[in-house]
């Protein structure tokens, strides 16, 4: 913060004199050059105040207050000349980026610049729009479990609720395909490898299907437009110079798919009592590798990595945002991006070179541009992509993906979203202790919507969750059957309410003066605010919380006024309805900030209460009273049978 500050000081000060100079020296100059030149200095200076980066580059700007008028104008033109060849250039379909859209004009020799000078006409306003979110791909080496439904569930509710506020949305996940962990699981099912990756990805697809993932596309890293995708993303980066030829040598995981450090290799004694090395994340076995390579100078990128990260929202929770800072800070190593066709055969060959093969994670992380087109130039509607990730797969969408973007000349993701692992039982998924729950089976246990409530409900990003079916059951009893559900009954029952009447006719706030009444009142009032506010952030368990305890004043409020009872008196019958009034718009409230969460479950409580499809957005989230709504409308709920959520059994 102090050399931010220390920066900043400098960069005010060298501008002032700056002006100063260019005054003295434009006062000396022909008056042609005066009239011609002035005006373009100050929106030339204008423009450099407003880049955010300016920071970065306070030295060099201090050093303009020595520059001649003249020289500095000229290296501008020159500059914008070039700026304008670019952009032809890059609105061309099937060509590579520029390395660098924008160039500071002071800048001398070859420069990488950041992600950030990209023009953002092209990029960012059009994403202020459409909102483009993903969800992992995942490895298809095994079936889904219900970690992966998580990240699924997790994106789409986040692609639901940009939906409500107005944006166009994109939401892909899929599977990745190649790599020698697919290759081996297809060998022990004695199964050719596309036939096997054929059955697992449609496994995946289902399990999305099931859980009503509203994905714009289910990509394939076996699909051809991903593979010509990927050729060419890897040409880019060559023509770019960001791809070399080298040797490696080190440790490498063939479960991870990925080369380790000797700081991440830990020993460690296996089952019969040999002592083997494994990495200290994971703790999957790792072999000594010695390989020819192509290699990816991921070292260049350490201070643009960090320019990204700068803003701490950038990648949410702040202990995942820590962990990229740390790993940056602990140097970059320039990255193998290449294995031998007969060691990983499975896998898309490099252009440079058909006795090589991509490496796998290269491969897929492309998917996220493959999904939106690229590389026509269609893809830029949507990008920068907000990413939906797991802690276990952090270091590659926060420090190689967004360093493959840069030197491709596109800009890195705008966030992401980290979350951490499910155990069951307090114990780690795995498929040797057979601790594995399908998606397929808690569906028939649970319900859709009742399993994504409880996925979204129980986890917190910045940990692990837990699973039992106890606790499950335990949970949507206790608030989608008896909080919400039983509120509902109870507004509609034949003993309140036989004529099963919805009105809209009475302000409620004028007639109900009770303290329950005033506190539901004031819960819903400040709902919408709220948990919208988490819904940003990816903290669903706080959008539940919060709309749950608003529903448990409205069961407070209900009972202390005993509507069953003010029905019966002719006097009491506008507190009467202002009780109903006040119940049915808690509920239509709290469906409509859910159904990004269980959506099957709230559209069908919203079908009851008659609201129209073109009202079910995030502005339509505001009580009537706030939006002054009021239309009289009065109209009779007909569905005979109202459950919303089944009471689920518990002795089980």
């Amino acid at each position: 913060m102090a050399i931010f500050l220390r920066n900043t000081k400098r960069l005010l000060w060298s501008l002032s004199t700056f002006r100063k100079n260019v005054r003295t020296n434009l006062r000396v100059s022909n008056k042609r050059f005066i009239a011609m030149s002035h005006r373009r200095f100050e929106k030339v200076l204008e423009d450099l105040q407003k880049n955010p980066f300016f920071d970065k580059y306070a030295e060099k700007i201090a050093k303009l207050q020595k520059t001649s008028p003249a020289e500095f104008l000229q290296r501008v033109e020159s500059q914008e000349k070039k700026l304008q060849e670019k952009k032809v250039s890059v609105h061309q379909s099937n060509t590579c980026h520029a390395q660098s859209l924008w160039t500071f004009p002071f800048s001398k020799g070859k420069t990488q610049m950041p992600w950030a000078h990209i023009p953002k006409s092209h990029f960012s306003d059009n994403a202020a729009k459409s909102i483009y979110i993903t969800a992992p791909i995942f490895y298809v080496n095994n079936g889904p479990h219900i970690g992966h439904l998580y990240s699924a569930v997790f994106a789409d509710a986040m692609a639901r609720f940009y939906f409500m506020l107005g944006h166009s949305v994109v939401l892909s996940t899929g599977t990745d395909e190649h790599g020698t962990k697919v290759e081996r699981a297809a060998s022990d099912k004695n199964t050719p490898t596309l036939k096997y990756c054929d059955k697992i990805s449609k496994h995946f697809r289902d399990m999305c299907d099931l859980y009503n993932i509203r994905y714009s596309r289910f990509i394939r890293t076996t699909d051809n437009d991903h593979v010509e995708a990927v050729q060419h993303f890897w040409n880019c980066l060559n023509k770019n110079g960001y791809i070399y030829s080298g040797k490696y040598s080190g440790w490498y995981s063939v479960t991870d798919e990925a080369f380790v450090s000797e700081s991440e290799v830990i020993e460690k004694t296996d089952d019969v009592g040999n002592i083997i090395r494994v990495t200290a994340n994971s703790e999957n076995r790792v072999e000594w590798t010695e390989e020819k390579t192509y290699k990816f100078r991921l070292s260049s990128f350490q201070d643009d990595l960090k320019h990204w990260l700068k803003s701490e929202n950038t990648v949410k929770p702040a202990i995942y945002h820590k962990s990229l800072l740390t790993w940056i800070d602990q140097g970059l190593q320039d990255l193998s991006i290449s294995r031998p066709i007969d060691r990983v055969p499975w896998a898309i060959r490099t252009p440079s070179n058909e006795s090589d093969t991509i490496y796998v994670w290269l491969d897929a992380l492309v998917n996220y541009l493959t999904s939106v087109g690229y590389p026509d130039s269609s893809f830029k509607q949507f990008w920068p992509p907000i990413h939906v990730v797991g802690k276990d797969i952090l270091k590659f969408h926060g420090i190689y993906w967004p360093a493959f973007l840069m030197a491709v000349g596109l800009e890195p993701p705008k966030r992401l979203f980290c979350h951490g692992h499910w155990t069951i039982d307090d114990k780690k998924i795995s498929k040797s202790t057979g601790n594995v729950i399908s998606p397929f089976t808690v569906s028939d246990e649970f319900t859709t919507d009742g399993f994504r409530y409880f996925l979204l409900r129980e986890a917190v990003p910045h940990s692990n969750a837990n699973y039992s079916s106890r606790k499950t059951r335990f949970v949507l009893n206790a608030e989608l059957a008896n909080t919400f559900g039983n509120l509902l009954n109870r507004c509609l029952s034949r003993g309140v309410n036989p004529q099963r009447i919805i009105s809209n006719k009475v302000n409620y706030k004028s007639f109900l003066t009770s303290d329950e009444a005033i506190e539901n009142i004031k819960l819903l009032e400040e709902l919408s605010d709220e948990t919208k506010r988490f819904y940003e952030e990816g903290q669903y368990r706080n959008v539940v919380d919060s709309v749950m305890n608003m529903l448990r004043a409205t069961n407070a409020m209900f009972s202390h006024h005993q509507p069953w009872t003010l029905r019966r008196s002719p006097s009491k019958i506008m507190e009467f309805e202002a009780v109903s009034f006040l119940t049915i718009e808690s509920m239509r409230v709290a469906s409509l900030i859910l159904h990004p969460i269980i959506p099957r479950l709230t559209n069908k409580l919203l079908d009851v209460f008659q609201v129209p499809l073109e009202k079910r957005t995030w502005e339509n989230t505001k009580p009537f009273h706030i939006t002054d709504s009021f239309d009289g409308r009065m109209t009779r709920v007909i569905e005979p049978n109202l459950h919303f959520f089944q009471r689920l059994r518990t002795d089980l």
